[in-house]
């Protein structure tokens, strides 16, 4: 009898799956199926009749398709391909994604109240397993996963008007629903109401979801899918658009002073809740789980697992704008950051920045340190006392971001450990302390970024311990930063 092997043993494994999916499949195609109520019944006669036929327009993010404007509903052909394929998930780190249309997120499909939409999914042939589409878009059973159930090598076709505007998630529902929608099955449907929504400057796509890999954050290689950490809910990455710095650095928003900025954000979950926040804006409209009611005024809202929102703002002041899950950790631990570039002039009044920077002595008047006394010597410290000093000032002050192992977060945040930027500095690292970095393009160990760091309220004697401790940690080797060392480029 023939022995079977591993990979054989994961390729039945997947048949058998796709064999129960399709039991699974009308099961919840029961549970998920619109019943009319008793009484009124919906009904197409304030609708108009669809004129003439296009084919859609697809993006994919954070690129959002132009509006229509004011049309009369139409056909509108959508055409989207399931293809499995391994791509980036994290610098290092591979998955075999499962996609519509070759992307997490999927294409994002922009149609019309009114309009009479005709999809056709297509499953590639070299695929493993069968998918579908469920849109929450569509009032019908299932939200077309019966009528788009699609083996490999076949293609699938339902139509379906669009009966009520908003913004809404569309995702695979083969069992194992979670499985599919984990592997990066997802993506947004926008219905604009009649005559479109009201024009803004700027509009992108964000998406955010949970990746589930066997290896932990950050663990080189091409990781593999793990069920039980599904189940448990505790994901390795949380990430906008599919992978680790999706939307960050070189591949971060653009927009001006001035711009009117939308957003259409989605959740794939499949599992958590996403506390979603743009660091130094304000969403003054918040179209509220992508529906029709309008919040305003919000700083934080809250998108669940398989929902939406649109939000809207103007953008009034130049700088980088993180883009994260206020789930911090999330975002600054397991990759849910994205970034907002605004470039043009400052305005003072908006916001001045620091105008001014003073000695603080509890229970004594506020000193400037142009009042302060000169010391009349500033005594050297030995290597060892520094290194163990900024050890502690270092995990207080710099360890969430640069994290405990000094390797930063792949595309993101720049490694501090083995650091070429680092280390060849002729002023030790010391500038950087004292006047962060504003937006500005480095390269580290051969990887870019945008450098984006705040001006840390650190004494000299504080930024000469952390900066001794770090070159002299994780591979790195120098000798001490001595406190008139950065007390003399402060003066400078």
């Amino acid at each position: 009898m023939k022995k079977i092997t591993h990979p054989e043993r994961s390729i039945l494994r997947y048949r058998w799956m796709a064999l129960t999916g399709l039991v699974l499949v009308l099961i919840y195609t029961a549970l998920t199926g619109c019943n009319q109520a008793s009484g009124a019944k919906t009904t197409l006669s304030d609708t108009a009749a669809v004129i003439g036929e296009m084919n859609a327009e697809l993006t994919h993010a954070p690129f959002v398709p132009n509006s229509r404007g004011a049309f009369q509903p139409e056909k509108v052909i959508v055409k989207i391909e399931v293809v499995e394929k391994v791509m980036k998930l994290a610098d290092g780190v591979d998955y075999t994604f499962w996609t519509f249309g070759g992307s997490v997120p999927g294409p994002f499909i922009r149609v019309q109240e009114g309009d009479e939409v005709e999809l056709h999914l297509s499953n590639s042939p070299g695929n493993k397993m069968p998918h579908n589409i469920d849109l929450h878009a569509v009032n019908g059973p299932g939200g077309g996963a019966e009528a788009t159930l699609t083996v490999p090598g076949h293609s699938s076709v339902f139509t379906f008007r669009v009966m009520n505007p908003g913004l809404y998630v569309y995702h695979c529902a083969t069992a194992p629903v979670g499985m599919h929608i984990a592997n990066g099955m997802y993506g947004l449907v926008l219905v604009e109401p009649k005559g479109g929504l009201p024009k803004v400057d700027k509009e992108f796509y964000i998406m955010q979801g949970e990746f589930y890999t066997k290896g932990k954050n950050g663990e080189a290689g091409l990781q593999p899918f793990d069920m039980d950490k599904a189940i448990k809910e505790q994901p390795e990455y949380v990430v906008f658009n599919g992978s680790v710095g999706a939307a960050t650095g070189s591949n971060a928003l653009q927009a001006k002073v001035g711009d009117r900025v939308r957003l259409y954000v989605g959740n794939g979950g499949p599992n958590l809740v996403s506390s979603f926040h743009v660091i130094g804006q304000i969403f003054d409209k918040v179209y509220q789980e992508g529906g029709s009611q309008v919040n305003q005024n919000v700083g934080t809202t809250l998108i669940p697992s398989g929902g939406a929102a649109i939000l809207e703002f103007t953008c009034h002041e130049p700088g980088t704008y993180n883009i994260v899950d206020h789930s911090i950790f999330r975002a600054f631990n397991q990759g849910a950051l994205a970034q907002l570039i605004v470039s043009g002039p400052e305005d003072k009044v908006v916001y001045s920045g620091k105008v001014k920077d003073e000695l603080y002595q509890p229970g004594s008047p506020e000193v400037s340190e142009s009042e302060a006394p000169a010391e009349a010597s500033i005594p050297d410290l030995p290597l060892a006392e520094r290194i163990k000093k900024g050890q502690v000032l270092f995990e207080t002050n710099c360890s969430s971001c640069h994290q405990p192992t000094g390797l930063g977060l792949p595309g993101a945040i720049p490694p501090l450990a083995q650091s070429d930027f680092l280390m060849n500095r002729q002023d030790k690292g010391i500038g950087v302390l004292l006047h962060g970095l504003n937006n500005e393009a480095i390269t580290v160990n051969g990887n870019h970024y945008q450098g984006v760091m705040p001006q840390l309220p650190l004494s000299d004697d504080q930024i000469a311990n952390i900066l001794s401790y770090v070159r002299n940690n994780w591979g790195n080797k120098s000798p001490v930063v001595q406190e008139k060392e950065v007390k003399k480029l402060r003066n400078q």
